[in-house]
């Protein structure tokens, strides 16, 4: 009988990338099976283009679907499908409860799980691996030594791979360094007067400096942008996921803040800086292709102050950022490119 898998991840966009590899080698252990994701709205691109993937499922758990009754209809429609096996990265009650309810003869979920007793079988969510690492414990894929870097892949197609090729032809093929100076979280955001500082260090390298983000990142980013009379351009809210990948894949450098952008520079399989404010790289979060590096302050007593970010400082000095000179991520951009020469 083919398995019907149903892959349980509503959380942000970052999450989301991190989840990927975990699909791939679910495909892998279950080849004749048929894979179907749940995920919100704002991640309904990023999994639509995964080879790996059969079935999306929109729930948008915070706009057209919060309420009760359309938390009943998802559960319907859930139960309906008929799934043979459930696998829920996202910890929620409320994922706990689509388990609960779909009546899936396989249910694996963390032990770190709300109403984690609802699970078949539990798996330990281990802090001390990586989130990618983690994903895969839960399929129970054999991350020992480096077998756990198993990279995302999504599929971009020919015609989002012409329009970046076009755009960047009518810059004059630039040499390209793109910047993710945005963040859901403000206390995960480096500060913009310090972004300037290594922004012009690139500019003055003849590097054309790309800063990308979605629609909330627009403002930061034109902020940015207005204080430079050339050499850095603003994507921010205007390409999608898809093309923001396919542009990547265009750059010789990422630098971004702890935030969804390190994770997608892993798609595009580029050199990336991540920038560590209130968070560290501890949490499981980092850049892990061989090309990458990450920068964090360290000796602080108040870092990290929690694992998502705060909307601001605890303790009103933001030090973990301010503290952080664009001397020192200078110098790692120096160190990380002249690695990439050797």
């Amino acid at each position: 009988m083919k398995e019907k898998i149903l892959v349980i991840q509503t959380a942000f966009l970052g999450d989301c990338v991190l989840t990927l590899p975990m699909i791939q080698k679910l495909k892998d252990k279950f080849p004749d099976s048929e894979i179907t994701i749940l995920c919100i709205p704002a991640t309904k691109e990023l999994f639509g283009h995964s080879a790996f993937i059969d079935y999306v499922i929109e729930y948008d758990k915070k706009g057209g679907q919060k309420s009760f009754g359309s938390f009943i209809k998802l559960l319907k429609v859930i139960r309906e499908r008929g799934f043979t096996r459930i696998y829920s990265p996202h910890r929620s009650l409320r994922s706990a409860l689509i388990v609960f309810f779909s009546k899936a003869a396989s249910t694996t979920g963390f032990d770190t799980s709300d109403f984690s007793f609802i699970y078949k079988t539990v798996v330990k969510y281990n802090k001390d691996k990586h989130e990618v690492a983690r994903n895969l414990d839960l399929i129970g894929f054999d991350t020992s030594d480096e077998k756990w870097k198993v990279f995302p892949k999504i599929d971009i197609p020919d015609i989002t791979g012409s329009k970046i090729k076009k755009m960047m032809s009518e810059l004059g093929n630039p040499q390209l360094a793109v910047i993710a100076p945005g963040s859901v979280w403000n206390t995960k955001i480096y500060p913009e007067d310090h972004f300037k500082k290594v922004i012009n260090y690139l500019v003055e390298k003849k590097y054309l400096v790309a800063l990308i983000g979605g629609k909330n990142d627009e403002q930061i980013c034109r902020r940015i942008e207005e204080q430079f009379d050339s050499g850095v351009k603003s994507y921010a809210g205007l390409l999608s996921i898809v093309e923001s990948v396919a542009l990547l894949k265009k750059s010789r450098l990422l630098i971004s803040n702890d935030s969804a952008p390190t994770h997608l520079g892993m798609i595009a399989e580029i050199p990336v800086l991540t920038i560590y404010c209130s968070t560290v790289p501890e949490f499981g979060f980092y850049p892990y292709n061989s090309k990458s590096r990450f920068v964090s302050l360290e000796g602080l007593k108040c870092k990290p102050c929690g694992i998502h970010g705060h909307a601001k400082c605890p303790i009103k000095t933001f030090e973990c950022a301010f503290d952080l000179s664009p001397d020192i991520v200078m110098a790692s951009v120096e160190k990380l490119m002249a690695s990439l020469e050797k």
